[in-house]
Protein backbone atom coordinates (compact mmCIF):
# COMPACT_ATOMS: atom_id res chain seq x y z
CA UNK A 1 0.00 0.00 0.00
CA UNK A 2 2.54 2.51 0.86
CA UNK A 3 5.73 1.16 -1.17
CA UNK A 4 6.89 3.99 -3.26
CA UNK A 5 11.20 5.02 -3.99
CA UNK A 6 11.82 8.36 -2.47
CA UNK A 7 14.28 9.37 -4.64
CA UNK A 8 15.02 12.89 -3.04
CA UNK A 9 15.61 13.29 0.78
CA UNK A 10 12.29 14.06 2.80
CA UNK A 11 13.69 17.68 4.12
CA UNK A 12 9.94 17.64 5.37
CA UNK A 13 10.83 14.90 7.90
CA UNK A 14 14.64 15.75 8.31
CA UNK A 15 14.47 19.64 9.44
CA UNK A 16 11.65 18.88 12.17
CA UNK A 17 13.75 16.13 14.02
CA UNK A 18 16.42 18.70 13.86
CA UNK A 19 14.74 20.94 15.41
CA UNK A 20 12.72 18.72 17.74
CA UNK A 21 11.22 20.10 20.97
CA UNK A 22 8.26 19.36 22.85
CA UNK A 23 4.90 20.68 24.07
CA UNK A 24 1.94 22.57 23.28
CA UNK A 25 -0.77 24.48 24.68
CA UNK A 26 -3.23 23.36 22.44
CA UNK A 27 -3.87 26.61 21.32
CA UNK A 28 -3.83 27.46 17.28
CA UNK A 29 -4.39 31.40 17.77
CA UNK A 30 -2.86 33.97 19.52
CA UNK A 31 -4.81 36.63 21.15
CA UNK A 32 -2.51 39.61 20.01
CA UNK A 33 -4.38 43.34 20.29
CA UNK A 34 -7.93 43.71 20.47
CA UNK A 35 -10.05 45.55 17.83
CA UNK A 36 -10.86 45.06 14.19
CA UNK A 37 -7.48 44.00 11.53
CA UNK A 38 -5.66 47.01 10.89
CA UNK A 39 -5.07 47.23 7.28
CA UNK A 40 -1.04 48.33 5.92
CA UNK A 41 2.37 47.52 7.39
CA UNK A 42 5.60 45.60 6.79
CA UNK A 43 5.66 42.62 9.05
CA UNK A 44 9.18 41.15 9.85
CA UNK A 45 9.08 37.36 10.24
CA UNK A 46 11.85 35.18 11.02
CA UNK A 47 11.26 31.45 10.10
CA UNK A 48 13.19 28.44 10.72
CA UNK A 49 14.92 27.00 7.16
CA UNK A 50 15.33 28.81 3.75
CA UNK A 51 13.80 26.82 1.20
CA UNK A 52 15.97 25.50 -2.20
CA UNK A 53 13.06 26.21 -4.62
CA UNK A 54 9.84 28.29 -4.58
CA UNK A 55 8.30 25.54 -6.15
CA UNK A 56 5.30 24.09 -4.49
CA UNK A 57 5.90 20.55 -5.18
CA UNK A 58 9.62 20.32 -3.19
CA UNK A 59 8.47 22.63 -0.37
CA UNK A 60 7.47 21.65 2.88
CA UNK A 61 4.44 22.45 4.61
CA UNK A 62 4.98 22.20 7.99
CA UNK A 63 5.73 25.41 10.62
CA UNK A 64 9.31 24.11 10.77
CA UNK A 65 9.71 24.34 6.92
CA UNK A 66 8.26 26.34 4.48
CA UNK A 67 4.56 26.88 5.81
CA UNK A 68 4.47 30.38 6.23
CA UNK A 69 6.16 31.38 2.71
CA UNK A 70 4.35 28.31 1.24
CA UNK A 71 0.44 29.91 2.22
CA UNK A 72 2.00 33.58 1.20
CA UNK A 73 2.86 32.97 -2.25
CA UNK A 74 0.41 30.03 -3.29
CA UNK A 75 -2.63 30.46 -0.67
CA UNK A 76 -4.80 27.22 0.24
CA UNK A 77 -6.90 24.92 -1.34
CA UNK A 78 -8.47 24.36 2.28
CA UNK A 79 -7.10 24.12 5.84
CA UNK A 80 -8.37 22.07 9.15
CA UNK A 81 -8.96 23.54 12.46
CA UNK A 82 -6.90 21.43 14.67
CA UNK A 83 -8.87 21.30 17.96
CA UNK A 84 -11.96 20.21 15.77
CA UNK A 85 -10.37 18.62 12.87
CA UNK A 86 -12.68 19.87 10.89
CA UNK A 87 -11.94 20.84 7.24
CA UNK A 88 -13.13 24.41 6.23
CA UNK A 89 -12.77 24.96 2.52
CA UNK A 90 -10.38 28.57 0.98
CA UNK A 91 -9.87 28.60 -2.58
CA UNK A 92 -11.96 25.00 -2.13
CA UNK A 93 -15.58 24.44 -1.58
CA UNK A 94 -15.75 20.74 -1.47
CA UNK A 95 -13.85 18.00 -1.48
CA UNK A 96 -16.67 15.19 -1.68
CA UNK A 97 -16.87 11.19 -2.32
CA UNK A 98 -19.64 9.28 -2.73
CA UNK A 99 -18.14 6.21 -2.81
CA UNK A 100 -16.13 5.93 0.60
CA UNK A 101 -13.09 7.73 -0.80
CA UNK A 102 -12.59 5.78 -4.22
CA UNK A 103 -13.25 9.02 -6.01
CA UNK A 104 -13.52 12.55 -5.18
CA UNK A 105 -14.74 15.81 -6.92
CA UNK A 106 -12.59 19.18 -5.66
CA UNK A 107 -14.39 21.56 -6.37
CA UNK A 108 -13.22 25.07 -6.61
CA UNK A 109 -14.25 28.72 -6.26
CA UNK A 110 -15.05 30.19 -9.59
CA UNK A 111 -12.80 33.38 -11.44
CA UNK A 112 -9.50 32.01 -9.41
CA UNK A 113 -7.13 33.70 -10.95
CA UNK A 114 -2.73 33.73 -10.32
CA UNK A 115 -0.72 37.04 -10.28
CA UNK A 116 -0.20 36.40 -13.83
CA UNK A 117 -3.71 36.64 -14.76
CA UNK A 118 -4.19 32.83 -15.90
CA UNK A 119 -6.66 31.03 -14.26
CA UNK A 120 -6.51 28.62 -11.08
CA UNK A 121 -9.17 26.02 -12.46
CA UNK A 122 -9.26 22.72 -12.45
CA UNK A 123 -6.85 21.91 -15.10
CA UNK A 124 -3.83 24.07 -12.87
CA UNK A 125 -4.56 21.81 -10.14
CA UNK A 126 -4.23 18.55 -12.10
CA UNK A 127 -1.40 19.84 -13.69
CA UNK A 128 0.02 20.86 -10.21
CA UNK A 129 -0.86 17.38 -8.82
CA UNK A 130 0.20 15.41 -11.78
CA UNK A 131 4.02 16.69 -11.12
CA UNK A 132 4.19 15.20 -7.89
CA UNK A 133 5.03 11.34 -8.52
CA UNK A 134 7.66 12.20 -10.51
CA UNK A 135 10.94 12.18 -9.08
CA UNK A 136 13.00 14.17 -11.00
CA UNK A 137 11.06 16.88 -9.17
CA UNK A 138 12.18 15.88 -5.80
CA UNK A 139 8.78 16.25 -3.37
CA UNK A 140 9.10 14.86 0.10
CA UNK A 141 4.96 13.73 -0.57
CA UNK A 142 5.89 11.65 -3.44
CA UNK A 143 4.01 8.93 -1.35
CA UNK A 144 0.99 11.05 -0.41
CA UNK A 145 0.47 11.50 -3.85
CA UNK A 146 1.31 8.07 -5.52
CA UNK A 147 -2.06 6.81 -3.88
CA UNK A 148 -3.84 8.86 -6.98
CA UNK A 149 -4.47 6.49 -9.51
CA UNK A 150 -6.40 9.34 -12.30
CA UNK A 151 -7.30 13.38 -11.97
CA UNK A 152 -9.90 14.51 -14.66
CA UNK A 153 -10.60 17.65 -15.59
CA UNK A 154 -14.88 17.44 -15.52
CA UNK A 155 -15.62 21.21 -15.54
CA UNK A 156 -13.57 24.38 -15.38
CA UNK A 157 -14.42 24.42 -11.27
CA UNK A 158 -14.16 20.90 -11.01
CA UNK A 159 -11.55 17.98 -10.76
CA UNK A 160 -11.96 14.38 -10.21
CA UNK A 161 -9.64 12.11 -8.48
CA UNK A 162 -9.66 8.34 -8.14
CA UNK A 163 -7.44 6.42 -5.82
CA UNK A 164 -5.33 3.40 -6.22
CA UNK A 165 -7.90 2.44 -2.88
CA UNK A 166 -10.16 3.86 -1.19
CA UNK A 167 -8.80 6.55 1.33
CA UNK A 168 -11.76 8.35 2.79
CA UNK A 169 -9.59 11.09 4.43
CA UNK A 170 -7.56 12.14 1.84
CA UNK A 171 -8.40 15.76 2.72
CA UNK A 172 -6.06 15.78 5.36
CA UNK A 173 -3.25 13.97 3.33
CA UNK A 174 -3.99 17.86 1.06
CA UNK A 175 -3.89 19.95 3.86
CA UNK A 176 -0.70 18.71 5.80
CA UNK A 177 1.16 18.45 2.53
CA UNK A 178 2.04 21.01 -0.12
CA UNK A 179 -0.60 19.63 -2.43
CA UNK A 180 -2.32 22.63 -0.93
CA UNK A 181 -0.75 24.56 -3.21
CA UNK A 182 -1.15 25.85 -6.48
CA UNK A 183 1.26 27.22 -8.90
CA UNK A 184 0.28 29.12 -12.24
CA UNK A 185 1.36 26.19 -14.66
CA UNK A 186 2.70 28.82 -17.54
CA UNK A 187 5.16 30.01 -15.17
CA UNK A 188 6.09 26.35 -13.87
CA UNK A 189 6.80 25.69 -17.46
CA UNK A 190 10.21 26.90 -18.32
CA UNK A 191 11.89 24.98 -15.52
CA UNK A 192 12.42 25.65 -11.73
CA UNK A 193 15.50 28.70 -12.17
CA UNK A 194 12.81 30.17 -14.00
CA UNK A 195 10.30 29.58 -11.85
CA UNK A 196 12.54 30.52 -8.67
CA UNK A 197 13.05 34.23 -9.63
CA UNK A 198 9.61 34.58 -10.38
CA UNK A 199 6.67 32.37 -8.86
CA UNK A 200 3.28 33.10 -9.41
CA UNK A 201 0.31 31.53 -7.85
CA UNK A 202 -2.99 32.75 -6.45
CA UNK A 203 -1.96 33.33 -2.78
CA UNK A 204 -2.24 36.89 -0.69
CA UNK A 205 1.28 37.93 -1.64
CA UNK A 206 3.61 37.89 -4.68
CA UNK A 207 7.37 37.99 -4.42
CA UNK A 208 9.53 41.13 -4.95
CA UNK A 209 13.25 39.40 -4.41
CA UNK A 210 14.54 36.58 -2.70
CA UNK A 211 18.35 37.02 -1.83
CA UNK A 212 19.15 34.02 -0.88
CA UNK A 213 20.79 33.39 3.13
CA UNK A 214 19.32 36.82 3.57
CA UNK A 215 15.96 37.75 3.16
CA UNK A 216 12.64 36.85 1.01
CA UNK A 217 10.59 40.35 0.29
CA UNK A 218 7.05 39.22 -0.71
CA UNK A 219 4.26 42.40 -0.90
CA UNK A 220 0.60 42.41 -0.97
CA UNK A 221 -1.42 40.69 -4.13
CA UNK A 222 -3.71 42.94 -5.32
CA UNK A 223 -6.14 40.88 -6.91
CA UNK A 224 -6.16 38.51 -4.20
CA UNK A 225 -9.48 36.70 -4.13
CA UNK A 226 -10.35 37.23 -0.41
CA UNK A 227 -10.64 40.68 -0.04
CA UNK A 228 -9.48 42.71 1.98
CA UNK A 229 -6.74 40.40 3.08
CA UNK A 230 -4.06 40.19 3.22
CA UNK A 231 -3.97 43.15 5.78
CA UNK A 232 -0.81 43.82 5.35
CA UNK A 233 1.26 45.19 2.92
CA UNK A 234 4.92 43.77 3.01
CA UNK A 235 6.59 40.76 4.57
CA UNK A 236 10.02 40.66 5.34
CA UNK A 237 11.29 37.01 5.67
CA UNK A 238 14.70 35.99 7.40
CA UNK A 239 15.77 32.79 8.05
CA UNK A 240 17.36 31.61 12.04
CA UNK A 241 16.99 27.68 13.23
CA UNK A 242 18.46 28.93 16.60
CA UNK A 243 15.29 29.28 18.58
CA UNK A 244 17.47 31.38 21.67
CA UNK A 245 17.74 34.16 18.45
CA UNK A 246 14.41 33.71 17.29
CA UNK A 247 13.62 34.47 20.69
CA UNK A 248 15.82 37.37 21.24
CA UNK A 249 14.73 38.95 18.21
CA UNK A 250 11.38 39.41 18.70
CA UNK A 251 11.45 40.48 22.33
CA UNK A 252 14.08 43.32 20.77
CA UNK A 253 11.50 43.70 18.55
CA UNK A 254 13.37 43.03 15.39
CA UNK A 255 11.22 40.73 14.22
CA UNK A 256 7.13 40.64 14.51
CA UNK A 257 6.45 37.18 13.92
CA UNK A 258 8.81 33.78 15.08
CA UNK A 259 8.62 30.66 13.92
CA UNK A 260 8.98 28.17 16.79
CA UNK A 261 9.59 24.37 17.71
CA UNK A 262 11.58 25.09 21.10
CA UNK A 263 8.34 25.09 23.84
CA UNK A 264 11.10 27.14 26.28
CA UNK A 265 10.92 30.14 24.27
CA UNK A 266 7.21 29.51 23.73
CA UNK A 267 6.70 29.26 27.33
CA UNK A 268 9.00 32.41 28.14
CA UNK A 269 7.14 34.71 25.57
CA UNK A 270 3.67 33.51 26.60
CA UNK A 271 4.76 34.39 30.22
CA UNK A 272 6.00 37.78 28.89
CA UNK A 273 2.39 38.44 27.40
CA UNK A 274 3.19 37.94 23.79
CA UNK A 275 0.36 36.56 21.68
CA UNK A 276 1.88 33.01 21.14
CA UNK A 277 0.19 29.84 19.17
CA UNK A 278 1.09 26.04 19.19
CA UNK A 279 -0.42 23.26 17.01
CA UNK A 280 -1.84 20.39 19.21
CA UNK A 281 -0.07 17.28 17.32
CA UNK A 282 -0.80 14.06 18.73
CA UNK A 283 2.39 11.40 18.33
CA UNK A 284 5.79 13.40 18.84
CA UNK A 285 9.16 13.03 18.23
CA UNK A 286 11.06 9.49 19.22
CA UNK A 287 14.57 7.66 18.88
CA UNK A 288 14.12 5.65 16.03
CA UNK A 289 15.37 1.93 16.69
CA UNK A 290 16.71 0.48 13.88
CA UNK A 291 15.05 -2.66 13.71
CA UNK A 292 17.14 -4.26 10.48
CA UNK A 293 20.39 -5.15 12.53
CA UNK A 294 21.76 -5.76 15.55
CA UNK A 295 21.50 -5.47 18.17
CA UNK A 296 17.75 -3.89 17.87
CA UNK A 297 16.69 -6.69 15.13
CA UNK A 298 15.93 -8.54 18.54
CA UNK A 299 13.06 -6.89 20.52
CA UNK A 300 14.90 -7.38 23.88
CA UNK A 301 17.02 -4.94 22.70
CA UNK A 302 14.35 -2.66 21.71
CA UNK A 303 12.58 -3.02 25.22
CA UNK A 304 15.78 -2.69 27.37
CA UNK A 305 16.57 0.49 26.09
CA UNK A 306 12.57 2.31 26.23
CA UNK A 307 12.82 0.40 29.95
CA UNK A 308 16.74 2.03 31.01
CA UNK A 309 15.30 5.45 30.04
CA UNK A 310 13.31 7.92 31.74
CA UNK A 311 12.08 10.08 29.27
CA UNK A 312 11.40 12.75 32.49
CA UNK A 313 14.68 13.21 33.41
CA UNK A 314 15.46 13.52 29.34
CA UNK A 315 12.88 16.60 29.38
CA UNK A 316 14.44 18.42 32.41
CA UNK A 317 17.92 18.05 30.65
CA UNK A 318 17.23 19.30 27.41
CA UNK A 319 14.14 21.30 28.23
CA UNK A 320 14.58 22.50 32.11
CA UNK A 321 11.44 20.59 32.61
CA UNK A 322 9.11 22.64 30.23
CA UNK A 323 8.53 19.84 27.68
CA UNK A 324 5.01 18.09 27.45
CA UNK A 325 5.98 14.17 27.41
CA UNK A 326 3.84 11.74 25.04
CA UNK A 327 2.41 9.96 27.58
CA UNK A 328 0.20 8.20 25.41
CA UNK A 329 0.37 8.32 21.10
CA UNK A 330 -2.77 10.54 21.04
CA UNK A 331 -3.86 13.59 23.67
CA UNK A 332 -7.40 12.86 25.68
CA UNK A 333 -8.65 15.18 22.97
CA UNK A 334 -8.68 12.29 20.46
CA UNK A 335 -11.54 9.86 19.81
CA UNK A 336 -8.42 7.16 19.79
CA UNK A 337 -6.95 8.54 22.89
CA UNK A 338 -5.93 4.91 24.84
CA UNK A 339 -5.19 5.71 28.58
CA UNK A 340 -4.50 2.89 29.86
CA UNK A 341 -2.05 2.32 26.44
CA UNK A 342 1.23 4.22 28.15
CA UNK A 343 3.85 4.72 25.79
CA UNK A 344 6.36 5.46 28.83
CA UNK A 345 7.93 1.87 30.09
CA UNK A 346 10.78 3.25 32.26
CA UNK A 347 11.65 -0.01 34.85
CA UNK A 348 15.58 -0.59 35.54
CA UNK A 349 15.10 -3.31 36.87
CA UNK A 350 13.78 -4.97 33.42
CA UNK A 351 16.46 -3.40 31.78
CA UNK A 352 19.14 -4.64 33.34
CA UNK A 353 17.63 -8.24 33.38
CA UNK A 354 16.99 -7.90 29.61
CA UNK A 355 20.56 -6.35 29.06
CA UNK A 356 22.28 -9.20 31.37
CA UNK A 357 20.12 -11.79 29.57
CA UNK A 358 21.25 -10.73 26.17
CA UNK A 359 24.75 -10.54 27.38
CA UNK A 360 24.74 -14.37 28.45
CA UNK A 361 23.65 -14.96 25.00
CA UNK A 362 26.79 -13.45 23.45
CA UNK A 363 24.23 -10.25 22.37
CA UNK A 364 25.63 -7.67 24.27
CA UNK A 365 23.76 -4.42 23.48
CA UNK A 366 26.25 -1.85 21.98
CA UNK A 367 25.11 0.33 19.22
CA UNK A 368 26.10 4.06 18.07
CA UNK A 369 23.51 6.98 18.05
CA UNK A 370 23.67 9.07 15.35
CA UNK A 371 22.87 12.91 15.32
CA UNK A 372 24.01 16.21 14.15
CA UNK A 373 25.80 19.09 16.34
CA UNK A 374 22.01 21.37 16.55
CA UNK A 375 21.95 21.58 20.17
CA UNK A 376 18.67 20.19 21.51
CA UNK A 377 20.03 17.17 19.28
CA UNK A 378 23.21 16.66 20.35
CA UNK A 379 22.21 16.95 24.30
CA UNK A 380 19.29 14.33 23.54
CA UNK A 381 21.87 11.74 22.50
CA UNK A 382 24.68 12.66 25.22
CA UNK A 383 21.59 12.61 27.58
CA UNK A 384 21.06 9.00 26.53
CA UNK A 385 24.33 8.22 26.45
CA UNK A 386 24.90 9.78 30.32
CA UNK A 387 21.78 7.46 31.19
CA UNK A 388 22.40 4.34 29.78
CA UNK A 389 25.89 3.96 31.29
CA UNK A 390 24.51 3.21 34.87
CA UNK A 391 23.81 -0.07 33.27
CA UNK A 392 25.76 -2.92 32.78
CA UNK A 393 26.39 -4.57 29.60
CA UNK A 394 25.69 -1.81 27.20
CA UNK A 395 27.34 0.38 25.08
CA UNK A 396 26.72 3.84 23.35
CA UNK A 397 28.49 6.00 20.92
CA UNK A 398 27.24 9.17 20.00
CA UNK A 399 28.38 10.09 16.12
CA UNK A 400 27.45 13.67 15.14
CA UNK A 401 27.42 13.94 11.28
CA UNK A 402 26.60 16.72 8.87
CA UNK A 403 22.71 17.23 8.38
CA UNK A 404 23.21 15.88 4.53
CA UNK A 405 25.00 12.93 5.60
CA UNK A 406 21.85 12.49 7.91
CA UNK A 407 19.54 12.27 5.46
CA UNK A 408 21.34 9.85 3.41
CA UNK A 409 21.25 7.38 6.01
CA UNK A 410 17.62 7.88 5.87
CA UNK A 411 17.64 5.88 2.97
CA UNK A 412 20.48 3.84 3.28
CA UNK A 413 19.22 2.92 6.77
CA UNK A 414 22.66 2.14 7.68
CA UNK A 415 22.78 3.38 11.88
CA UNK A 416 21.72 2.10 14.87
CA UNK A 417 19.35 4.83 16.52
CA UNK A 418 18.48 8.36 15.28
CA UNK A 419 15.97 10.76 16.18
CA UNK A 420 12.69 10.06 14.26
CA UNK A 421 8.89 12.03 14.50
CA UNK A 422 5.56 10.88 14.01
CA UNK A 423 3.43 13.90 14.37
CA UNK A 424 0.01 14.50 13.43
CA UNK A 425 -3.60 15.76 13.52
CA UNK A 426 -5.51 13.35 12.35
CA UNK A 427 -3.62 9.71 11.99
CA UNK A 428 -3.90 9.69 8.75
CA UNK A 429 -1.73 9.83 6.91
CA UNK A 430 1.33 10.50 8.73
CA UNK A 431 0.91 7.40 11.64
CA UNK A 432 0.72 5.09 8.64
CA UNK A 433 3.79 6.64 6.75
CA UNK A 434 5.87 6.25 9.48
CA UNK A 435 5.07 2.57 10.95
CA UNK A 436 3.59 0.66 7.80
CA UNK A 437 5.73 -1.82 6.44
CA UNK A 438 5.30 -0.84 2.81
CA UNK A 439 6.48 3.01 3.28
CA UNK A 440 9.92 4.20 2.72
CA UNK A 441 9.58 6.98 5.37
CA UNK A 442 9.42 3.91 7.78
CA UNK A 443 12.98 5.02 9.71
CA UNK A 444 12.99 1.71 12.06
CA UNK A 445 12.08 -0.91 9.32
CA UNK A 446 9.10 -2.14 11.13
CA UNK A 447 7.36 -4.67 9.29
CA UNK A 448 4.33 -6.14 11.53
CA UNK A 449 1.63 -7.85 9.72
CA UNK A 450 -1.32 -7.11 12.71
CA UNK A 451 0.33 -3.75 12.58
CA UNK A 452 0.11 -2.92 8.83
CA UNK A 453 -3.60 -4.31 8.65
CA UNK A 454 -4.66 -1.76 11.56
CA UNK A 455 -2.85 0.74 9.94
CA UNK A 456 -5.12 -0.06 6.86
CA UNK A 457 -8.32 -0.17 8.56
CA UNK A 458 -7.60 2.81 10.16
CA UNK A 459 -6.43 4.63 6.66
CA UNK A 460 -9.73 3.13 4.68
CA UNK A 461 -12.43 3.16 7.52
CA UNK A 462 -15.39 5.71 7.31
CA UNK A 463 -16.85 4.16 10.50
CA UNK A 464 -15.24 5.58 13.57
CA UNK A 465 -15.89 2.96 15.81
CA UNK A 466 -13.94 0.58 13.44
CA UNK A 467 -11.18 3.42 12.83
CA UNK A 468 -10.71 3.52 17.44
CA UNK A 469 -10.44 -0.25 17.29
CA UNK A 470 -7.76 -0.52 14.19
CA UNK A 471 -6.27 2.96 16.11
CA UNK A 472 -5.89 1.00 19.70
CA UNK A 473 -4.17 -1.85 17.97
CA UNK A 474 -1.68 0.10 16.51
CA UNK A 475 -1.21 1.62 20.03
CA UNK A 476 -0.87 -2.25 21.17
CA UNK A 477 1.77 -3.06 18.71
CA UNK A 478 3.73 -0.29 19.08
CA UNK A 479 4.26 -0.69 22.57
CA UNK A 480 4.58 -4.82 22.56
CA UNK A 481 7.27 -4.09 19.24
CA UNK A 482 8.68 -0.62 20.53
CA UNK A 483 10.12 -0.03 17.07
CA UNK A 484 10.73 3.97 18.50
CA UNK A 485 10.99 5.90 22.11
CA UNK A 486 8.54 8.59 22.05
CA UNK A 487 10.24 11.31 23.99
CA UNK A 488 8.57 14.82 23.56
CA UNK A 489 5.21 16.03 22.17
CA UNK A 490 6.81 18.00 18.72
CA UNK A 491 6.10 22.00 19.27
CA UNK A 492 4.71 23.51 16.24
CA UNK A 493 4.60 27.30 17.20
CA UNK A 494 4.55 30.52 16.89
CA UNK A 495 5.07 33.89 18.71
CA UNK A 496 3.84 37.50 17.87
CA UNK A 497 4.70 41.34 19.07
CA UNK A 498 2.07 42.29 21.36
CA UNK A 499 0.73 44.66 18.49
CA UNK A 500 0.24 41.33 16.11
CA UNK A 501 -3.02 40.00 15.80
CA UNK A 502 -4.50 37.39 13.56
CA UNK A 503 -2.04 34.82 14.20
CA UNK A 504 -3.89 31.44 12.85
CA UNK A 505 -2.57 27.90 12.43
CA UNK A 506 -4.08 24.66 10.59
CA UNK A 507 -2.39 21.35 9.50
CA UNK A 508 0.69 20.99 11.58
CA UNK A 509 1.46 24.73 12.28
CA UNK A 510 1.32 25.87 8.48
CA UNK A 511 0.45 30.24 9.74
CA UNK A 512 -1.78 31.92 7.76
CA UNK A 513 0.28 35.13 6.87
CA UNK A 514 -3.52 36.81 4.91
CA UNK A 515 -4.72 36.52 8.63
CA UNK A 516 -1.47 38.56 10.13
CA UNK A 517 -1.75 42.60 10.91
CA UNK A 518 -0.08 45.34 12.79
CA UNK A 519 -1.70 47.57 15.12
CA UNK A 520 -1.19 51.04 15.28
Amino acid sequence: MFRQSLFRSIAVCCTALILAACGGTGAVTGTGPGGDPVAGGTAQITQISEPRTLDPVAMGNQWVINALLGNALYGTLMVNDPDSGEIEYTMATGFATRDGGTTFDLTLRPDLRFSDGTPLDAAAVKYNWDRFPDPANGSSYVEDAAVIAATEVVNPTTLRVTMRHPIPHFAYTIVESSMNWIASPRALQPGRAAFDRAPVGAGPFTLERWARQDVIELVKNPQYWDAPKPYLDRIELRTSGDSVQGYNTLISGGSDVIISSNWGSIEKLENQGFPTAVSPLHGGQHLSLNMRRAPFDDVRARRAVAAALDVNALNLTIYNGSGELPTTLFRETSPYHAPDLPLDTHDPATAQRLFDELAAEGKPVKFTYTTTAQTENRLLAESVQAQLSAFDNVEVEVEVIDIIDLIKLRYTHDFDVMTGGAFFDDPEPRLGTAFHGDSSRNTAGIDDETLNAALDTGRTSTDVEQRKAAYRTVQERLIELMPAIFYTRTVAGAATGKNVGGLTMYGAGSVRPEELWIAE
